[in-house]
């Protein structure tokens, strides 16, 4: 069973992944992926370096993924540059790591951008983790210590709320405390076994 795992910025969709793993779900994070071909010495980095300059790099030849968003978050066409060297890596990985999944797993994608690239049809259920904007913001600026005006460029690069729900096959509220998560994904996960089945 392939399911795809979506959320806006700060909207906890990363804790919701974390418990499903625990729980057996085979976990394939996007944004983990998104990384590993972008480390030092990949294709990946050197084509960002060509397009970005050098400086988006720290000393250590490592990217420096604030600095990157910095430009890419306030232009539209500088993101889509960006997306146009990463997503076909990260693409590539996902595949290489569905084809050692057993037959039987819940495999969950961890795709950040799943409403913005129109993915949905991909997945035998989509589960979009929700949170309202202030709740977004203030975590991305209490949590990830990101200023107002980065959580807010980086909210507004990403699809709206509506956007994200119209695609849901379930929802998980996120605007309370961890342990009203707890709950959801135990619920959930018990859906997903019935299913599987």
């Amino acid at each position: 069973m392939k399911i795809g795992l979506t959320g806006g910025i700060g909207s906890g969709k990363s804790e919701v992944a974390k418990r499903l793993a625990a729980r057996g779900a085979l976990v394939i994070d996007a944004d983990l992926i998104a990384r590993e071909v972008v480390e030092p010495g990949t294709p990946g980095l050197a084509e960002i370096t060509a397009t970005f300059g050098d400086t988006i790099l720290r000393p250590d030849g490592t990217l420096n993924r604030e600095a990157l968003g910095r430009i890419v978050f306030t232009d539209p066409d500088r993101l889509k540059a960006l997306n146009a060297i990463v997503h076909p890596k990260v693409g590539a990985r996902v595949a290489e790591l569905q084809h050692t999944a057993p037959e039987d797993a819940i495999v969950v994608y961890d795709v950040p951008l799943l409403a913005e690239n129109n993915l949905a049809s991909m997945y035998d259920k989509v589960i979009v983790v929700d949170a309202d904007d202030t709740t977004r913001l203030t975590r991305l600026t209490t949590i990830r210590g990101m200023t107002p005006e980065d959580a807010q460029a980086r909210i507004a690069a990403q699809s709206t709320r509506e956007a994200r729900l119209a695609i849901a096959d379930i929802i998980i509220d996120n605007n309370g405390p961890l342990s009203a998560l707890d709950a959801q994904v135990a619920e959930l996960w018990h859906e997903l076994i019935h299913v599987a089945l």
